[in-house]
């Protein structure tokens, strides 16, 4: 199993960038497919980025264009980069693998963009 911390989030302006890093455990991990999730108040979790082992990447619509999703496989991390920040990205933002065989989530990162 792999488990994953999230850090990185705050309190930003709109029209901010803010970059979101994941430590995940696991001798397995630069073979995963990882991604970032995202779950506002209300709302479905949804995955807003994946990023394969090789670098290839993936980005829901609303976000494709503002963030770039990276990974440091010596370090076991992934990395969001969040820019031109909206107010309808406000959520808490969880990184895990993307197959639905790893079941576990973290605490997750609260990213807050004020108007």
């Amino acid at each position: 199993q792999v488990q994953q911390v999230e850090s990185g989030g705050g309190l930003v302006q709109a029209g901010g960038s803010l970059r979101l890093a994941c430590a995940a455990s696991g001798s397995i991990f630069d073979a995963l497919l990882m991604g970032w999730y995202r779950q506002a108040p209300g709302k479905q979790r949804e995955l807003v980025a994946s990023i394969t082992s090789h670098g290839s990447t993936n980005y829901a619509d609303s976000v494709k264009g503002r963030f770039t999703i990276s990974r440091d496989n010596a370090k076991n991390t992934v990395y969001l980069q969040m820019n031109s920040l909206k107010p309808e990205d406000t959520a808490v933002y969880y990184c895990k693998p993307t197959s639905s065989l790893y079941t576990y989530w973290g605490q997750g990162t609260q990213v807050t963009v004020s108007s």
